[in-house]
C-alpha cells in the first residue's frame, strides 16, 4: 500500500468515527483502492482537483459518506448519480450498500472508461456506468421516473438540476442535491422549476465536513406528481434557459 494511501486512510479513519459511520476492513480495502486508481488515473486526465489525503478523506470520502444517513436509502433501492465524475458520491456508496443498485450518469465517455475501470477492479456487482447527457437519459423510456433516488453533487445551480433529475424520479422518490453555503438562494431561484417538474422541497440542511473547515449543504426534494412530458427539453437547453 502506497504512503499516500496509508495517510489519507488515517484521515478517513477519523472522519468516519467523527460521522459515526462503521467502515469494515473490506470497505477499506475496496475505498483505498479506488483511491489509488483515481489518483493514478488523474495523472493522465483531470477528473479531480482533490487530491491532497486529507482532502480526500474528508471533500470527497467523507462529503459522499454522509449521505448514508438519509431515511430514503433503504434496501433494494435503485440510485442515479446524475453528472458523477470521478464517481463521487455514488461509487463510495456502492461499496459501504452492497444491498442498493447505482448508476453513475456521465456525459463525458473518457470519464465513463475510467468509471468502468475502476468498477471493474473492485468487483462492485451492484453499479452500472451509464454514457449519456441526463437530459436524454430522462426522456428515455428505460430511465425516465424508473429511480427511487438521484443524486447529484455540484453539478450545476438547482434551477438546472431539477430539470436534469426530477424527470428520472419515481413518484415518491427523492433528489439528493449536494451543495455549498450558498443553497438557501438557490432553491429561492428553483421554486418555480421545482414545483413545475413535479417536485416539493423537503429539507436543507447544513453540516460541517469533518477535520476541514468547510460546511456542505443537503437539500431533499421529493418527487409528489408527474414531470410532464414537456421535462426535460433538449441538451443544453436547461442550462442555457434554465426555468424561472
Amino acid at each position: 500500500m502506497q504512503n499516500n494511501t496509508i495517510e489519507m486512510l488515517g484521515y478517513l479513519r477519523r472522519v468516519v468515527v467523527d460521522m459515526g459511520v462503521e467502515v469494515s476492513d473490506d470497505q477499506y480495502r475496496l475505498l483505498a483502492t479506488y483511491y489509488e486508481f483515481l489518483m493514478e488515473y488523474n495523472q493522465k486526465m483531470n477528473l479531480t482537483r482533490i487530491v491532497e489525503p486529507l482532502d480526500v478523506a474528508a471533500k470527497h470520502f467523507g462529503d459522499s459518506l454522509a449521505l448514508l444517513a438519509q431515511p430514503c436509502l433503504i434496501s433494494g433501492s435503485l440510485i442515479a448519480d446524475v453528472g458523477t465524475g470521478a464517481g463521487f458520491p455514488g461509487i463510495p456508496l456502492a461499496i459501504m450498500r452492497s444491498d442498493i443498485q447505482v448508476v453513475l450518469v456521465d456525459s463525458l465517455r473518457k470519464r465513463t472508461i475510467f468509471l468502468a475501470e475502476a468498477v471493474e477492479l473492485m468487483g462492485l456487482r451492484n453499479v452500472q456506468v451509464v454514457w449519456t447527457r441526463a437530459e436524454d437519459m430522462g426522456r428515455n423510456r428505460s430511465y425516465r421516473q424508473k429511480f427511487d433516488v438521484v443524486l447529484a453533487r455540484a453539478v450545476a445551480p438547482l434551477n438546472v438540476l431539477v430539470e436534469l433529475c426530477l424527470p428520472l424520479l419515481k413518484i415518491g422518490g427523492s433528489f439528493l442535491a449536494m451543495k455549498g453555503p450558498k443553497a438557501d438562494e438557490e432553491i429561492i431561484q428553483a421554486q418555480v422549476a421545482i414545483a413545475k417538474l413535479g417536485g416539493a422541497v423537503v429539507s436543507s440542511t447544513v453540516t460541517p465536513l469533518p477535520l476541514v473547515e468547510e460546511n456542505r449543504t443537503l437539500i431533499s426534494i421529493k418527487k409528489i406528481k408527474p414531470t410532464i412530458a414537456l421535462y426535460p427539453r433538449k441538451a443544453g437547453t436547461p442550462e442555457r434557459q434554465p426555468l424561472l
